[in-house]
Formats: C-alpha cells, sequence, structure tokens
C-alpha cells in the first residue's frame, strides 16, 4: 500500500521558474502541486491550502523579502525547502535558525528538485523528532524536581521519610487519578502560598 501522496506549495513570483520546479516536481511522480505567484497574504493562503511541504522560491530576494519568508518558516510548521539566486553567511544562519530545511543557493535545476525535497523532509522530521525527545526530557526533568521539593515539604511538615513521602505522594495520585507530578505542584504551590519561604 502506498503512501497518502504528498501536497506540495511553490510559492515564486517568476511564473517560468515556478513552472521549472513544478515540472521537476511532477516528474518524480508527485501530481498534487498548487503554485502561488503572489506572496501577499502568503501565511493565510498557506493555512487554507495545508501543504505537506513548501518549496519557496526567491530569485533576487532583498534582506526583507528573506526575513519575512524566515518568519513564515518559524511559524508554519512545515518542511520548507528555500532556492535562492544568491547568498550570504548571514542569510545562511539565520535560514538555519528559522528551521528551514533545505536552502539551496543557485541550485534550481529541474532534476535537482525532487532529491533536495526528500532531503528536506528527512531533514525536518529529524529536527521535529530532535525538538520533541528535548521538550519530553525538559518535562521529565521538571516533574522530578516538583516530586523531590514535595516530598522535602512532607519529610519536614510531617516528619515523614523520603520513601513515606514518596508513598503518599503516590497514593494521593492514584486515589485521584492524577500524575504524582500534578500532586506534587500542587503541594508546592500550596505549601508556597502557605510559607512564603517555601517558593525559593
Amino acid at each position: 500500500m502506498s503512501r497518502n501522496p504528498l501536497h506540495i506549495l511553490i510559492i515564486d513570483e517568476n511564473r517560468i521558474r515556478a513552472a521549472i520546479i513544478e515540472e521537476g516536481l511532477r516528474e518524480a511522480g508527485h501530481g498534487e502541486v498548487t503554485v502561488i505567484h503572489d506572496i501577499t497574504g502568503i501565511a493565510l493562503r498557506i493555512a487554507e491550502i495545508e501543504p505537506d511541504v513548501i518549496v519557496i522560491d526567491l530569485e533576487n530576494p532583498n534582506r526583507d523579502m528573506l526575513e519575512s519568508m524566515f518568519q513564515l518558516s518559524r511559524a508554519v510548521k512545515r518542511p520548507i525547502a528555500m532556492f535562492v539566486d544568491r547568498s550570504d553567511s548571514a542569510s545562511i544562519e539565520a535560514a538555519v535558525d528559522a528551521g528551514v530545511s533545505a536552502y539551496v543557493i543557485d541550485g534550481l535545476h529541474k532534476h535537482r528538485v525532487k532529491p533536495i525535497l526528500d532531503m528536506a523532509i528527512s531533514r525536518f522530521n529529524a529536527f521535529s523528532r530532535m525538538a520533541r525527545e528535548l521538550e519530553e526530557a525538559r518535562t521529565e526533568l521538571e516533574s522530578r524536581r516538583l516530586v523531590e521539593r514535595a516530598k522535602g515539604i512532607l519529610m519536614k511538615s510531617r516528619g515523614l521519610s523520603e520513601a513515606d513521602a514518596y508513598a503518599l505522594l503516590r497514593k494521593t495520585a492514584m486515589n485521584q487519578n492524577r500524575k504524582i507530578a500534578e500532586i506534587a505542584q500542587s503541594l508546592v504551590t500550596a505549601a508556597g502560598l502557605l510559607d512564603p519561604e517555601e517558593k525559593s
């Protein structure tokens, strides 16, 4: 069973160059291709079209146009391949910071569009996975800190051992059908209200 076809959006004010990209994609087997030549209100158009991948071709981009495209790439959370005729190191750095998955200088050739698109998708997926794992690790670390603080509060206020304090947190979480970290957060917040010293 084949995957659902990718819906690809091409953003290019130059119709001839857009046709080169579109032809390269169609020859590579991508049938669902939408082309936009006017970048006015582009964010709204992208929201309406909901593409899987975006290809942006900027013939002679000035700094303002590049910056607006980089802002767009931060907002849309989609793989983006950007073709530009010329660039400088600051623009390349800005493209990477903005999350552009493939930034290609002077590389608009029909036969290169498909491999560059594939690379953009795989890089986007890799970055997304890394960002998700990093966020999960941060959440886990924060949960542990909360539980440690809550245990400390219970040990101090009720004279419990560390094991008993944890057991109480766990039992309360099970009884209320909530996560231990949520119970810990409630306890830390309540202790902070009762004793401002606990906030620090």
